[in-house]
């Protein structure tokens, strides 16, 4: 067995858990950063420019997730020919995930620069709300393919077990802003400018010290012809583009919640730009889960151990179930002391105490929807956590927010949005063991 396949011994709830919270640490270290540039532009007292980061980000959101599919396709391949103990094509596959993402993600960047504005007013951003979050997008969105590479080389570092150099690659790029940011916004008083700029050194610098691992460290990159290239691209692809598929439903369903939300005014853009920022940092456990268990499920398929994969696949849920209760306590207490920290308005306010009160609950169901998609996109049905995400994102989250909105004003957004992710996450929960279940049994029937 090589000394890469660590995933197909010992506890899996262990395996989960290290792999889970190594991830959201550095996740959430990268987000709380983002909350310290949020926080560092509010201090300016200018709500439009909050409202501006809350539009920018919405649209970031988008191409970010593009990268986070190709992250997922990447796990799936090379955790599976490693789990096969055939280092040399993860290697190879290891290269070409490295050239499609940063070359896909070039072309996606160059696309939003050009229709930025376009894209923006479509979302409801108007007036100098609209020029500030599209100078945003001008300064920050040409830096995607460098971060593209470092979530490249994180999911190699995660395929190959090695939890603590790929939370170092996502906590790099927090560390480098923690720096930048507040020189860039005050000490060469840059403002907003100075926060895109800050992104565009952090995702350099991280990508930079993921290539550094995967190739220094690890050994995981091999040199490619184009003939390799043909050959891996029908495989790469068949996983990518509905992960790809996947990950987009989720910045959909959040740019139609901004454009529903910006009918309440900016203040509640604000507001909801906030509760952007904290979802992400109290529940980075949750987000990191489907990249997390990825490569523990993805190895034990690659070397037919499927009474592990079922585990896997209820450990993870049972973590997600515990990690939002705490986390959704934890909001509840301090809910009143974020909204001061952001000199938020009344407005503002109510839309943040709305999710941190009830809405956060929502986020069990949403875990539960990404345990499902990691089950789905490593054991060859990726096309499955499409069709679950886009029916919460494509057909619930609109109604869903649009009604709620109706009975609740701003914070009924807020509310549309858990009542759709409690909707999808059961029904992604009860389809994934069912196809879990039927693979284990399917492997004992060829056993005997």
């Amino acid at each position: 067995m090589s000394d890469k396949a660590r995933f197909l011994t010992g506890s899996t709830m262990r395996h989960v858990m290290v792999m889970t919270l190594t991830g959201s640490a550095g996740l959430v270290f990268m987000f709380l950063v983002d909350v310290a540039t949020l926080f560092w532009v509010s201090v300016l007292n200018v709500e439009r420019m909050v409202a501006a980061l809350g539009f920018a980000w919405t649209i970031q959101f988008f191409t970010i997730s593009t990268g986070i599919g190709f992250m997922i396709a990447t796990t799936a391949l090379i955790s599976r020919s490693i789990g096969q103990g055939n280092l040399e094509l993860a290697q190879k596959q290891t290269m070409t995930a490295a050239i499609y993402t940063v070359a896909f993600q070039a072309l996606l960047s160059l696309v939003v620069v050009i229709y930025r504005f376009e894209i923006l007013g479509f979302a409801g951003a108007e007036g100098q709300t609209l020029e500030d979050a599209a100078r945003f997008l001008a300064i920050s969105v040409p830096s995607l393919p460098f971060m593209a590479l470092g979530m490249t080389g994180s999911a190699v570092l995660r395929s190959v077990g090695d939890a603590i150099r790929s939370m170092s690659v996502t906590m790099s790029a927090g560390l480098i802003a923690v720096v930048v940011d507040p020189l860039f916004i005050f000490g060469f008083g840059m403002g907003l400018d100075g926060a895109a700029w800050g992104m565009v050194v952090s995702r350099t610098g991280s990508a930079l010290l993921s290539v550094w691992f995967v190739v220094r460290v690890h050994d995981m990159a091999a040199r490619v012809t184009f003939a390799d290239l043909q050959r891996m691209l029908r495989p790469f692809f068949w996983v990518a583009v509905p992960a790809v598929m996947t990950q987009l439903s989720t910045p959909f369903g959040n740019y139609i919640l901004t454009k529903v939300m910006s009918a309440y005014g900016d203040a509640a853009v604000a507001g909801w730009a906030v509760v952007s920022r904290i979802a992400v940092l109290a529940f980075g456990g949750i987000f990191s889960l489907s990249a997390a268990i990825g490569s523990i499920i993805g190895q034990n398929f690659g070397a037919l151990q499927f009474d592990r994969v079922k585990q896997t696949y209820k450990d993870a849920l049972v973590f997600c179930f515990v990690y939002t209760l705490i986390a959704w306590a934890l909001l509840a207490v301090f809910h009143a002391q974020v909204a001061r920290l952001f000199n938020l308005g009344p407005e503002a306010t109510v839309v943040l105490t709305a999710f941190m009160l009830i809405a956060a609950g929502g986020y069990i169901f949403s875990g539960a929807l990404f345990v499902s998609n990691a089950a789905f996109n490593n054991l060859g049905k990726p096309i499955y956590s499409t069709a679950c995400n886009w029916f919460r994102d494509g057909v619930l989250i609109y109604p869903s927010c649009v009604g709620m909105g109706w009975l609740f004003a701003a914070p009924g957004v807020v509310y549309g949005q858990a009542l759709a992710a409690v909707v999808a996450g059961v029904i992604a929960m009860i389809f994934a063991w069912k196809f879990v279940v039927k693979l284990e049994a399917e492997a004992r029937i060829q056993e005997s």
